[in-house]
């Protein structure tokens, strides 16, 4: 299955398709392999920690990195992995990975009554916003690897950067 097929979102950027890779509460690093769609398990994190949100990525785009952009969606019940999800982005996490650029959008789940009124970042807990902070500064220490989370930005930059990896996808 090629999931860019899916689009990038009917409201692009407003709302956007996502596909899940990663359970909320998942201690295993799945990644869709983009040239047949089967789902690998890429690694086991080295570290004690799980993914505080469902993570992963939105078609039709493409990151610095070289990957589709990902996205982190908060969530209360996780989406099992290749789930396909309307999400709404509310802000994104500025980072780097072992000196590249990879960034994340932070949404929620564009049907899910409990979030309607969650439109900016600060709607949402700030503990929950530390919890991804944590996760991303601690995930990779015991593979000796460099995360360096620099902050989050607003909706704004998030549409902004989400329009620019949706160029940089068909532009290639």
């Amino acid at each position: 299955m090629n999931y860019d097929s899916l689009g990038i979102g009917k409201k692009f950027p407003k709302i956007l398709t996502a596909v899940v890779e990663i359970p909320k509460g998942g201690h295993n690093k799945y990644e869709v392999e983009p040239e047949t769609g089967f789902i690998k398990l890429d690694r086991v994190l080295h570290s004690p920690l799980f993914y505080p949100v469902d993570y992963g990525f939105i078609p039709q785009t493409l990151a610095p990195d070289g990957d589709h952009l990902d996205v982190l969606i908060v969530t209360d019940s996780p989406a099992m992995t290749g789930c396909v999800v309307e999400v709404r982005p509310l802000g994104i996490l500025r980072m780097t990975d072992g000196g590249e650029q990879d960034d994340k959008i932070i949404a929620v789940q564009a049907n899910n009554p409990h979030y309607h009124h969650k439109k900016k970042l600060s709607d949402l807990a700030p503990h929950l916003l530390d919890e991804i902070t944590h996760f991303f500064e601690e995930y990779k220490k015991l593979e000796n690897k460099q995360v360096d989370v620099t902050g989050y930005e607003s909706l704004k930059a998030a549409e902004q950067f989400i329009i620019e990896t949706h160029k940089a996808y068909k532009n290639k």
